[in-house]
This record gives structure tokens, sequence and C-alpha cells, in this order.
């Protein structure tokens, strides 16, 4: 099956849940298995700064959420975490953090510099930077840049980003793709009061982008924020819906499967969720090398529980797919 327009997009979206495990599901876990030969790309996630100066109606981190103990980790930690992971032998990393503005930009090449001088892939995201900053960043040597469009309504966007503009957002989006910069995109599934014509329009955008990676994740409230009140998680049938769609559309794209399950509490190291998530397509799992007192407080969903290599170990045996841990970059 080859995707290629919002038709099918959407025929694809409105499918009975039964229809689409039988005839969508298994062609989207065949296709996976045949691009990425039954593997699942295991990443080191940092998130090493929980500061961030926007005010987004939905995230956790916003500047308003008083309730997040605030921390701001120095070079020379997150360089000793990221060591730690590649002498286990992951060679992907993926650094992300807030909007901090004062974080300073210069610590944040030095990091890159460093990591790309020990082999290791670099997967950057922390937010909107202008032209060239992100010439610098390439310079550096960083190996992707995720920066999400979250909704591709602009005025829903801009009614739930209101520190930044849809506008902004795409201009930034766009400088990255004319750099050459692998870019990860992708959106919020079934946030409160989506319709289905605007989540067809998101899968349809991400094609658009022709996107490196798709790091989608289905909405989930986050405490002391004002779309809390108006809604639960996303539907996860429209998850996967979205997951199957995209690797039929964009074969050869990262997914990630770290997704939440029935139990929230679980946050998104629910072993049977991630593994529903990769049944449908998608490929791509983490492990937090942050100390667990400040997991707790990289809040922008509640309970989001990462854990720790052994988590992507059990969906690897329940799945039956090997752990590819990007060993062969490292130095």
């Amino acid at each position: 099956m080859n995707i290629q327009t919002k038709t099918e997009i959407a025929d694809i979206l409105k499918m009975p849940e039964e229809a689409f495990f039988s005839e969508i599901a298994p062609l989207a876990k065949e296709k996976n298995e045949e691009v990425f030969q039954k593997s699942l790309r295991a990443v080191a996630m940092v998130g090493f700064s929980n500061i961030c100066k926007n005010q987004c109606l939905y995230c956790g981190m916003r500047a308003g959420n008083t309730a997040v103990k605030r921390y701001r980790m120095e070079p020379e930690e997150v360089l000793a975490l990221c060591g730690g992971a590649a002498d286990l032998g992951y060679g992907r990393v993926f650094l992300v953090s807030g909007e901090d503005p004062k974080y300073g930009f210069e610590k944040l090449l030095g990091i890159v510099s460093a990591l790309k001088a020990r082999g290791m892939m670099v997967k950057l995201a922390c937010g909107e930077y202008d032209k060239s900053q992100y010439e610098e960043l390439k310079a550096a040597g960083v190996d992707e840049y995720v920066l999400k469009f979250e909704m591709s309504d602009p005025e829903n966007f801009n009614r739930m980003n209101p520190s930044t503009s849809f506008t902004h957002r795409m201009k930034a989006i766009e400088t990255i793709k004319s750099l050459g910069i692998p870019l990860a995109s992708g959106n919020i599934v079934d946030w409160p009061g989506q319709t289905l014509e605007e989540l067809t329009d998101d899968i349809y955008l991400m094609k658009q982008l022709d996107i490196s990676w798709a790091p989608i994740i289905p909405y989930m409230p986050a405490a002391n924020t004002p779309l809390a009140a108006k809604g639960m998680r996303g539907d996860l049938l429209k998850l996967y819906k979205e997951i199957a769609i995209l690797r039929l559309m964009m074969p050869h794209i990262d997914i990630t499967a770290q997704q939440p399950g029935k139990d929230l509490t679980k946050g998104l190291s629910d072993w049977n969720a991630n593994l529903a998530a990769v049944n449908v397509g998608a490929n791509v799992l983490f492990f937090d090398l942050i100390p667990e007192q400040k997991a707790q407080n990289f809040r922008v969903i509640d309970d989001r529980h990462i854990n720790g290599p052994a988590h992507i170990l059990k969906v690897s045996e329940l799945s039956g797919y090997a752990v590819d841990t990007g060993r062969e970059s490292l130095r």
C-alpha cells in the first residue's frame, strides 16, 4: 500500500477498529520489519534543562507552572552521562530541553562537538533559533534537529502556543531543512477539540516536510496547564492509525514507539503499550540518562517514565526484534 493523498489518510482514520487491525496494521508491521530488519532503534535521552520561557497551554514545563522544580545541567554532567551510555555501547543520544534562553549557546555547541568527537549520533531539540545558530549547530555536527509543528492549523497553533506563532515556527522548520539538517517533526495526536480533518492535515504536513523522524505522541494532560481541564489522554486508536499511515506513506522514517497505554500512571514505559506501537509500525525507543530526581521534573507530561535500557530489552523480548544500539558509530 502506497499512501499519498489526504483522502487516503482520512479513509484510514475513519476505518472501524476491526477493519484497521485486520487490513492496515499488518501491512504497516510488515513494512516496518522489511525496512528495519526486525530491529528497534535505541536512543539515550538527556533532558538537560527543564527551564522554558514559553507558555504553551499543554506543556507541563511551561514557564507559568510553578509546581515544577527547575534545573539546568552543566556540560560536564551532560557529557559524563552520555559517556556512560557510550561505554555501554549506545551510540545515539537525544539532547532535549525547554527553550532556556540562559543556558548558553556556546555551551550547547561544545556539548555537541564533544559528543561528535566520540562518534555519537546527536539528535537535538531545544526550540526555535535563528538561521546563524542553526548553521553553527550544523557545523558542530548535529545529526538531526527536532522541532515539532504540534498542530498544522495556524489558528489553533497560535492559541495554544502564545509565546511564538505558526509563521515563526514554520520559518524555523524551513530554515533547518534549507541547511540540510534532517528534520524531525510531528503533531500532538487527538488534543482536546481536534477534528479528524485537522488530524489528516497534520499527517499530510509531515509528508510535505519530508521528515526524518516522527516524534509523535497522543495528547496527555499535564498538571497545572490550561489544557488539562479540557480532556484526557488522546485516543490510542487514532495514534495507532497515524503510526501505521506514516509507516506506509514514508517507509524509511523513524517513528516513536515510546507510547502510553490505558494506564497513564505507567507513563511511556508500559511494555505492552510500546509493543502495540511497534506492531503498527513504530521503531524507536528511549531510555533516560538523567538521575531520577531530575527525570521526575522533566515534566512535559505527567507520569512521563522513560526508565533505563532494561525497558528496551524487555520490549525487544516481547516483540522478537533485535536492539540496534548504534554501537557501530562509536569511537
